[in-house]
């Protein structure tokens, strides 16, 4: 078998084979080609294994990167405000819609019948009592005092005569110089001198009275109205309405409560509990006035089930009208331990109300809550919170669900007390 049957790289090996005399051997041809399996079959054995090696730890750092990518891309917990549960002391007002009313008010007439001469006032000012506002020809009624004050002349005269009659009659009575009947007519007619006197006297102060009648004057202190009867119309006694006057300061504001709501503040008023509402006009940005209650009705009304209340204000300036709307708040109960917070902690869902509750872990958990009254800008809650409790009052719309994590922020409670003293409720909380 020649050499060059094989491949170069087995000619050393196959020259092992050879004789000393360089003939050839006899070779098995299975052995040699298990032998020449064997030659090719190592190294490539070797390069499998360093390949899966490679392969491997490309996976490993493949996956460290991509934890390393997920955990860079995931955003930071959002910064939300939390309060504490507040738990103190309230008084509970409940809001009541009423209207303001004038304590007097006056529909002016005539007391005479005349021809307006002046009208003495500019509509709509303030007027005082007494000032006058209308002024009726005077002269008819002048003219009628002076008749009268001449009829209590003459009747004076008479009474005189009479007198001075009835005297000498006493005195011829005595002497018998007349007869009884003359005298008892002396008499008789001296009375009815008397009686004339005082008819003319009468008739003289109703001619001054009605002469007083033409100066119309505001009956009481308040705002007048326009003037209905202007100058040189007549006004008929009684009849015409010449304008009107309300009286301003104070007013009263009537409003009515429902039964349990009467029922709460008659308690609380019995209990000696001061007597004093806020008040707000419609058309005002939340200015509220100190009002007090002066009058609540001896009944309730059976149609409506309520009870009035009336409530005086002060109004120095007249601004306040009578038939304005008003919302008036009153005490209705009180409560020892109240857990109050923030109105915009509550929120709604459906038919529910729940808060946003952090835990330790800085985790929010929903918290269905039952709520009460408003006192200011907290809500009392009856149910669902104990003291201590740190609820979201700024930041909700950051939450989206049950276990999430969120870097809560501590501050008041009260909007009122936030500002300085967030930063020192926060520091206290913190400690």
């Amino acid at each position: 078998m020649s050499n060059s049957f094989y491949p170069k790289r087995l000619n050393k090996r196959s020259n092992r084979l050879l004789g000393k005399n360089g003939n050839a051997h006899k070779v098995n041809p299975i052995a040699e080609r298990e032998t020449m399996e064997s030659l090719t079959a190592k190294p490539f054995r070797g390069s499998g294994r360093l390949l899966g090696l490679a392969v491997a730890i490309t996976v490993l750092l493949t996956g460290c990167e991509a934890q390393s990518d997920e955990a860079a891309s995931m955003p930071p917990p959002p910064e939300v405000d939390v309060a504490e549960v507040v738990v103190e002391p309230v008084t509970l007002w409940e809001s009541f819609t009423g209207r303001v009313a004038s304590p007097e008010t006056v529909d002016l007439r005539p007391r005479v019948s005349g021809y307006i001469d002046k009208v003495a006032f500019e509509e709509g000012e303030l007027v005082q009592a007494g000032e006058l506002l209308f002024q009726i020809d005077p002269r008819p009624y002048e003219a009628q005092k002076q008749a009268a004050s001449a009829e209590l002349a003459l009747a004076n005269s008479q009474l005189d005569l009479a007198r001075s009659e009835a005297g000498r009659a006493k005195t011829l009575l005595e002497s018998r110089a007349i007869s009884r009947e003359e005298y008892d007519q002396r008499n008789t007619a001296l009375m009815s001198a008397r009686a004339r006197v005082q008819a003319a006297q009468a008739a003289l102060d109703t001619a001054e009275l009605n002469l007083q009648y033409t100066r119309v004057t505001a009956p009481v202190s308040g705002r007048t109205g326009r003037a209905l009867v202007t100058q040189g119309n007549l006004a008929n006694a009684d009849q015409s309405l010449l304008t009107t006057v309300v009286s301003v300061d104070p007013v009263h504001v009537y409003f009515e409560a429902d039964e349990q709501s009467a029922f709460s503040s008659q308690q609380l008023l019995a209990n000696g509990q001061p007597r004093d509402v806020r008040i707000s006009l419609g058309g005002e940005d939340g200015r509220q006035y100190q009002g007090k209650l002066d009058f609540v009705d001896n009944h309730l009304n059976p149609g409506t089930g309520t009870l009035q209340y009336r409530a005086v204000l002060n109004n120095p300036d007249g601004l306040i009208k009578p038939g304005q709307f008003a919302r008036v708040e009153m005490p209705v109960a009180e409560l020892d331990q109240a857990l109050l917070v923030n109105r915009k902690a509550v929120l709604t869902d459906q038919d529910r109300r729940f808060v946003y509750v952090v835990d330790e872990q800085d985790r929010v958990a929903p918290r269905q809550v039952t709520t009460g009254r408003q006192v200011d800008d907290l809500q009392v809650i009856r149910e669902g919170l104990n003291h201590g409790d740190l609820v979201i009052i700024n930041g909700v719309q950051k939450v989206f669900g049950a276990g999430m994590q969120v870097k809560p922020q501590l501050v008041a409670m009260k909007e009122s007390d936030q500002g300085e003293g967030t930063v020192a409720v926060a520091q206290e909380l913190a400690q």
